[in-house]
């Protein structure tokens, strides 16, 4: 009996390529050639289609919808249901309903993440500053298209934009909206492609509009005296740093920071937050709060709840009596996202092809985009006009003989010789012959035809004006600028986001430390285990207590300000503050600083060190026998990172570390038996932290650097022995009465 087989055996069983005549082939293919051929399309389809905005102001998915709502009739009209709206968008953007609808929802006045909304919105549309606040269904809202859509669509039928096929070919879709005022810096875009991004921040229309124009008059103009600092829909203030911003304006990259606005009721002791950074929401900034005071460090705040309504966000804080709103309010701002920084990446297409641009370049290509349009449309005006006029002229004709043309009209038997008889009869085009054919019969008398026809001398006139304009650059500008004041006129927009430019004060004020100084003993055992003893209490009672077979490596007098630098076998250094540790007794273990701070498996500590302000250097000595000196600012980072790897050079275990505040002289011995005295001064501070160091000991083959004392730690009795005049050397054999009789302590000084 055969034996059956086990389901995974029928799984893992490997395919016959010859079963059903079937034969695979496998054709080896070049990375390079997998990614241009698979990867790249997909990678422009990213950048150009998708996540990039173009010049004006708008991504692929942002057009498509309003488009289709403008093709609703959904401008100046009733508002209909979103879902609708949605369905209909699917013949320009087959990407899905969801997507659709979340394009409208941001558009949306009700979400508010827009200076001025392109959706007028009926619902619940949720709200930018909430990330909890989610939106109704597209079944219960409803939508049409805001007032300021008149300038996106106003000249849109009259070819100032390209229109190009959908994607199955049923109809027709700009390929950019004609907007009259630069969008594109004034509506807040954000997107990430394949290998770049974007990321734009809205600007004060008015503001916007008084740069372009300012522009057009002078490219060299102060764009910072006009367009003063960037606008939120959100409010909040903006701390004004000339030196960012004009980064921000001049590169397209850049930063600059947004903080909340509140005020105090004193009558209530509660601080009220109303508006919130543009990045942030108020779930964020309420769990960060809640984060704090369970961890003691907000002890001032007694209850804090969310209450936002119709009205608008409002986050209340109940504070303990005798605390100082100011002083607590900066101090949320230095840990909280109640102030935040906005990253700017103004990456925008242009002809195709995605370009980081300064504010002046923005305004540039908008500018020459912009006179295209216009030129573009006066053209179409005026094709249209000499067509008119085309056609009075040959009306112009028939006016001396009416009765000859019905004449014409009458003996003519067939109907698709009434045309060319005309033409015949009066000398006139076909295309002129067919208007004048297709007069109604009651308008054929003389005051009809004379009255057209005293339209000819203003046609010619308007005609002359209208090529008068694009001959005239200037003209062109003209128009643009006064289409902007209109703009400005139509849509007042006062600033929501306030400037502050005096807040070094604030600053100042926001750095002050709040943990208690005070002096304190540290004590650092063999295996890792941190102690933090106050003097009065190392006076009371100071016999250490260890772990058995553990004992003392190393000892600090500092301050519980002092920062903590602990260097492990992995090359990695872990930085902490003493005051992270409790105050302790010397009859405890203390901390075991692999599970305090959170160390990788296997990793234990090698060295540690204490300081306060980065002075200094560090001085590394290796089995090898060689010597790094880094400079400890090398440490030091602006951010509070709890972790720096390549903390020191892997290329041989480390023996043990100096922190040297000054130079002083060192012993080494190797395992050989043989002693070095070098001064410190003569190796130069490297600012590498991962440095591999300069060679001070030459060893034997399986000797190695054993230990390394202060000299004065030592028991040598003649140091001239064993100093040397230059490096490295080999050092000199240790006499027995150098050795010292007892174990000497390895604690630095």
């Amino acid at each position: 009996m055969a034996k059956k087989k086990s389901p995974d055996e029928v799984k893992h069983r490997p395919a016959d390529p010859n079963v059903m005549g079937l034969r695979r082939e496998v054709v080896e293919q070049p990375i390079t050639q997998t990614l241009e051929i698979n990867f790249m399309p997909y990678a422009m389809s990213v950048i150009m289609s998708r996540a990039i905005p173009e010049i004006d102001g708008f991504k692929p998915s942002h057009r498509k919808l309003l488009y289709t709502m403008y093709l609703m009739k959904l401008l100046g009209g009733p508002r209909t249901k979103s879902a609708n709206i949605v369905g209909q968008t699917m013949r320009l953007n087959p990407h899905g309903d969801a997507a659709i609808y979340d394009t409208m929802v941001r558009l949306s006045r009700g979400y508010g993440a827009l200076l001025h909304p392109f959706v007028d919105s009926k619902g619940n549309f949720g709200k930018v500053y909430s990330r909890d606040m989610a939106w109704a269904a597209s079944r219960y809202t409803e939508a049409r298209l805001d007032g300021i859509c008149n300038e996106l669509f106003r000249d849109i039928d009259q070819d100032t934009v390209d229109f190009v096929d959908n994607y199955d070919g049923s109809m027709k879709e700009p390929t950019l909206l004609p907007t009259t005022f630069p969008n594109v810096l004034v509506s807040a875009n954000q997107g990430i492609a394949v290998g770049m991004a974007s990321n734009l921040c809205g600007f004060n229309l008015q503001e916007v509009c008084e740069a372009t124009i300012a522009y057009m008059k002078d490219p060299d103009c102060d764009l910072m005296s006009i367009l003063k600092a960037p606008d939120f829909p959100t409010g909040g203030e903006l701390l004004y740093d000339g030196a960012a911003l004009s980064e921000v304006y001049k590169t397209g990259r850049g930063s600059f920071r947004v903080r909340a606005r509140w005020r105090y009721v004193k009558e209530e002791n509660v601080i009220e937050i109303y508006e919130i950074p543009y990045t942030a929401t108020s779930e964020a900034i309420m769990d960060k709060i809640t984060e704090l005071v369970k961890a003691g460090k907000l002890k001032e705040i007694a209850d804090m709840r969310d209450e936002t309504d119709l009205s608008g966000l409002k986050l209340t804080i109940d504070l303990k009596r005798g605390t100082d709103p100011d002083k607590l309010m900066a101090r949320l701002f230095k840990s909280t996202p109640l102030q935040d920084s906005f990253p700017c990446n103004f990456n925008i297409l242009i002809a195709g092809m995605p370009r980081v641009m300064g504010v002046r370049e923005i305004l540039e290509e908008w500018v020459a985009w912009r006179i295209d349009g216009v030129r573009r449309r006066t053209w179409f005006i005026q094709k249209k006009k000499k067509d008119q006029l085309h056609l009075l002229k040959g009306l112009k004709k028939i006016l001396l003989d009416i009765d000859k043309a019905i004449k014409i009209i009458r003996d003519t038997e067939l109907d698709a010789e009434v045309v060319p008889n005309l033409m015949i009869g009066f000398g006139i085009d076909q295309i002129q012959a067919d208007y004048v054919a297709n007069i109604r019969l009651r308008n054929i008398n003389k005051e009809y035809i004379l009255k057209r026809v005293e339209e000819v001398a203003g046609l010619e006139k308007e005609i002359a004006d209208l090529q008068d304009i694009l001959d005239k650059p200037q003209r062109v500008k003209t128009i643009i600028a006064d289409e902007l004041r209109d703009v400005m006129k139509k849509y007042p927009s006062p600033r929501r986001t306030e400037i502050i430019y005096e807040y070094q004060a604030a600053v100042e004020e926001e750095t002050v430390d709040e943990t208690p100084d005070y002096p304190v003993n540290v004590f650092l055992s063999k295996e890792g285990y941190l102690k933090k003893i106050t003097p009065q209490s190392l006076r009371m009672a100071s016999d250490q207590k260890y772990k058995e077979g553990d004992g003392p490596s190393q000892f600090w007098e500092g301050t519980n300000k002092a920062e903590l630098l602990v260097f492990t076998s992995q090359q990695q250094c872990y930085k902490t503050r003493l005051s992270d540790f409790d105050d302790t007794k010397a009859s405890v273990l203390g901390d075991y600083l692999p599970t305090k701070l959170g160390m990788d498996p296997e990793e234990t500590v090698v060295w540690a060190c204490i300081t306060t302000d980065y002075s200094g250097h560090l001085l590394f000595l290796f089995e090898n026998g060689k010597a790094a000196r880094v400079e400890l600012s090398a440490y030091q980072t602006q951010t509070r990172r709890k972790k720096l790897t390549g903390a020191y050079s892997d290329k041989s275990p480390l023996v043990t570390a100096f922190h040297l505040t000054e130079d002083r002289e060192l012993a080494l011995g190797s395992t050989e038996g043989r002693c070095l005295v070098f001064h410190t001064a003569v190796l130069a501070p490297k600012s590498t932290r991962n440095t591999q160091g300069v060679g001070v000991m030459t060893l034997k083959a399986k000797h190695r650097l054993e230990w390394a004392r202060p000299l004065e730690n030592t028991a040598i009795k003649d140091p001239a022995r064993y100093r040397a005049k230059s490096l490295p050397v080999m050092g000199a054999l240790l006499k027995p009465e150098d050795r010292g009789e007892k174990q000497l302590s390895l604690l630095e000084e």
